[in-house]
C-alpha cells in the first residue's frame, strides 16, 4: 500500500465538474492499494498518516501532526501508484488490487483514520477525478507498507 501525503492549504475534488468534498488546512492523501494489501496495512499506514508529524509549531517547520493541528484529510483513491514503470514506456498495472479488493482496502483506510480522531472526506473511488489542491510547502511525501508475504 501506497500513500503520497501532501500537506495543504485546501484540496477538492470533482467529478464531472461537481466538487463533491473539500478540505481547508490538512492532508490530500493519495492512497494506491496493491495486491496482497491487508487490513493490517491499512490501519497501520492510517495510524502512520495521523500522526505524521508534518505541520510547523513556533520551534520547528515539521513538529506537529494533522491531529495536533485540527485539520482534516481528503482521500483519493488513485491505482495509478501501483504502476510498474521498469520495462518499456507504457505502465503496468499488474500489481494493483482488483478493484473490490480496493476499494474495500480505501474504505477501511479512510475508517481508520476517522477512528484516530482525523476529519475524512473522500473521492468517488473508480471514478475520473479532478483533484486541485494547494501544496502548503511544498510538502510531499510518499509513505509504503509492504504488503504480506
Amino acid at each position: 500500500m501506497r500513500a503520497v501525503v501532501q500537506r495543504v492549504a485546501s484540496a477538492s475534488v470533482g467529478v464531472d465538474g461537481v466538487e463533491i468534498a473539500r478540505i481547508g488546512p490538512g492532508l490530500l492523501v493519495l492512497l494506491g492499494v496493491e495486491r496482497g494489501d491487508t487490513d493490517d496495512a491499512s490501519r497501520a499506514l492510517a495510524a502512520k498518516v495521523a500522526r505524521l508529524r508534518v505541520f510547523p509549531d513556533d520551534a520547528k517547520p515539521m513538529n506537529r501532526s494533522v491531529l495536533d493541528t485540527g485539520g482534516a484529510a481528503l482521500v483519493v483513491s488513485q491505482f495509478t501508484l501501483a504502476a510498474d514503470h521498469s520495462r518499456g514506456n507504457r505502465p503496468s498495472f499488474v500489481r494493483a488490487a482488483e478493484p473490490a479488493e480496493a476499494e474495500r482496502l480505501y474504505l477501511a483506510f479512510a475508517a481508520a483514520l476517522r477512528e484516530h480522531g482525523v476529519p475524512v472526506a473522500t473521492g468517488a473511488f473508480g471514478a475520473m477525478m479532478d483533484v486541485e489542491l494547494v501544496n502548503s510547502g511544498p510538502a510531499t511525501f510518499v509513505l509504503d507498507v509492504a504488503p504480506a508475504a
